[in-house]
């Protein structure tokens, strides 16, 4: 089936960032296959992290098929765009239903998307992971590519205004040498190793982003353990632990 919807969402996202000017950094591109399933396991530190780890697939001329909530595909805007790109569902009261549907994704070749973390990490360090990624590439014998995202939660993350229109900012995509399941006995060793290489990943593209805060009241999105005054993950943990709010945040 011809891809009707995907090619123009990305042609305006390009458009888009040449517009805004985002300093965008790809390094390890050539880790995605070009051919075959694999799954993309990133960090998540924004609500537009599917579009800079996708971003990091298209050198290899790869559409990345994301798990995303329910809800998104349920709103009037974002539904259509989301089916019309072939992304995956995920309700939580049946993930078994989801994670099948990837698995068969993966099976026929395509790659898939996952957010490991299941939410932004507030601290903008590496939570604690979900074993799905592991899972579905141990399911489906294809490789696991992790990716490392920086610099995104400056334009929208949790808790802070959005920031659509900012200009000049540096993006940072770091995809790392794919993991191959077969080499580990389960999900749960893989998930560990995986969490190891995006920690490592992310550290880099902290230590060698162009950008430093400019001041106190700019270092919100920088990791407290670099100095900035993003909450700690023991302080991320209890603000995901309050009630949730009728709007977003």
């Amino acid at each position: 089936m011809p891809e009707l919807v995907y090619p123009p969402v990305i042609a305006t996202a390009k458009t888009l960032f040449r517009v805004l000017d985002l300093r965008l950094t790809v390094d390890g591109d050539h880790h995605v296959p070009r051919t075959g399933g694999a799954v993309l396991a990133s960090n998540h530190v924004s609500y537009l992290d599917f579009i800079f780890c996708g971003y990091g697939a298209h050198p290899s001329r790869r559409l990345v098929r994301f798990m995303a909530k329910h809800d998104v595909f349920a709103h009037k805007v974002s539904g259509p765009l989301m089916r019309g790109m072939k992304h995956i569902p995920v309700n939580r009261a049946a993930g078994v239903g989801s994670y099948n549907t990837a698995v068969e994704a993966l099976r026929r070749g395509e790659v898939v998307g996952v957010f490991p973390e299941a939410t932004i990490s507030r601290s903008f360090t590496v939570k604690e992971l979900k074993s799905g990624a592991a899972r579905m590439a141990q399911a489906a014998e294809v490789p696991l590519v992790p990716v490392a995202l920086w610099g995104t939660q400056r334009l929208w993350t949790k808790g802070r205004p959005k920031t659509l229109t900012r200009r000049h900012t540096p993006i940072t995509i770091l995809l790392g040498e794919p993991m191959d399941p077969a080499a580990y006995p389960d999900a749960n060793t893989m998930t560990a190793e995986l969490k190891t290489r995006l920690t490592a990943l992310v550290d880099r593209a902290q230590q060698e982003y162009p950008d430093k805060p400019a001041g106190p009241d700019d270092s919100w999105w920088q990791p407290a353990h670099l100095g900035g005054t993003a909450p700690t993950p023991q302080e991320a943990a209890e603000l995901d632990r309050r009630p949730r709010r009728s709007t977003a945040s």
